[in-house]
């Protein structure tokens, strides 16, 4: 897919080989809920958000709980966050592409665990094609964890 206009994202973006999400949707009772969808390719990601293909469209907005399974990995990275966009993945096995804004990091109720980004850090390191110089480090301090 090709990117046009103006990048946002303030984060390094990077890939992981095989790795996939199963997600749901925010409910009153989330550990009754199911997923809807699992196994969905993880395009890339970084440590404010996801993107991945999936056969559903999902509503913008719409706050999901993801289990992220990493080959190589005992544990799925569990994380909130929230629909940002919807794009057609014409002529290709999946639908859609799926972006996802990943909640903030903390303590607080919505927040996810402080934990998660230090993993989502170390995932980075190890996977990004980036080098480090080229890594703006002036960023560092807008994903401090809110205590």
């Amino acid at each position: 897919m090709n990117f046009k206009g103006i990048e946002r994202r303030t984060c390094l973006r990077f890939e992981i080989p095989g790795a996939t999400v199963n997600h749901k949707t925010k409910k009153f009772f989330p550990s009754k809920s199911k997923y809807r969808e699992e196994f969905c390719p993880v395009l890339d990601m970084s440590r404010g958000g996801l993107r991945f293909l999936s056969q559903l469209s999902l509503k913008i907005n719409k706050n999901l709980i993801m289990k992220i399974s990493v080959p190589g990995e005992r544990i799925p990275l569990v994380i909130k966050g929230q629909v940002r966009w919807v794009s057609p993945n014409v002529g290709k096995s999946y639908k859609y592409q799926i972006g996802v804004q990943f909640n903030p990091y903390g303590e607080k109720k919505e927040q996810n665990y402080p934990g998660t980004l230090v993993k989502i850090i170390a995932l980075e390191q190890k996977f990004s094609t980036w080098e480090k110089s080229d890594i703006d480090s002036s960023h560092a301090s807008k994903y401090e964890v809110d205590g």
